[in-house]
């Protein structure tokens, strides 16, 4: 029987493709990606050192509800990162120890959540990666009806079931799942090529090789002034 809020079925990112891009900073693959599929500064991990990258499994739910975060760790396939729509809801949590325990042992990857969370101290302890909008103590209800599997809107981006998810203690990138393998080369690139420009720098070389081609650009200079 076809149930239209709930797709559990969907194309996901292969596992050696996630593998590669896992060895990438988000902040790479954001910049590879066309500056774009960041989520909002307000989604944040609960620990800096936290760390997640894995396939998108996306749930929509109502302010304050996480009846489908339920059904969600019933359905969720090891390697997958809940991508929660809280509709960005500080007033109560959506999940907790007990939830994150579950999610870990299904084999999930982490949980990226545009809502609050609590039991902050255990899931620490845990080590488990949760990136969320903050916390509260407060518990949620379970009793409103919602979506899994469909597109969500997460931090301003638009989050496709089987994307690619990562975070760091800089955030969370989303890239798409048919786009995600053909810009392993352009992070390599760009990785190498950091760490090129941040040997020069050390070596005393510290402008920046394009600034006053861009400062004529912009008029601050005219051509053949420098600084």
């Amino acid at each position: 029987m076809a149930l239209p809020n709930i797709n559990p079925s969907f194309e996901r990112v292969a596992p050696a493709i996630v593998a590669q891009a896992a060895r990438f900073q988000p902040a790479i693959l954001a910049d590879v990606a066309g500056r774009r599929g960041a989520l909002h500064g307000r989604i944040r991990a609960l620990r800096p050192n936290m760390k997640v990258a894995g396939t998108a499994f996306t749930v929509e739910v109502r302010p304050g509800d996480n009846l489908m975060i339920h059904a969600a760790l019933a359905l969720a396939q090891p390697g997958d990162v809940l991508v929660i729509d809280g509709k960005g809801d500080q007033t109560s949590a959506l999940m907790g120890t007990i939830m994150m325990n579950a999610a870990r042992q299904r084999g999930l990857a982490g949980v990226v959540i545009d809502g609050a969370v609590r039991d902050s101290l255990e899931l620490e302890e845990m080590g488990f990666p949760v990136f969320s909008v903050g916390t509260n103590p407060n518990g949620p209800t379970k009793e409103v009806g919602g979506r899994l599997g469909h597109p969500v809107c997460v931090g301003g981006v638009t989050v496709y079931p089987g994307d690619y998810v990562c975070g760091d203690a800089d955030g969370v990138v989303v890239v798409e799942r048919d786009k995600i393998e053909s810009l392993l080369a352009a992070a390599e690139h760009k990785e190498a090529a950091e760490a090129k420009r941040i040997a020069q720098i050390q070596e005393g070389n510290t402008q920046a090789p394009w600034l006053l081609a861009s400062l004529v650009t912009a008029g601050v200079l005219k051509q053949g002034e420098t600084l």
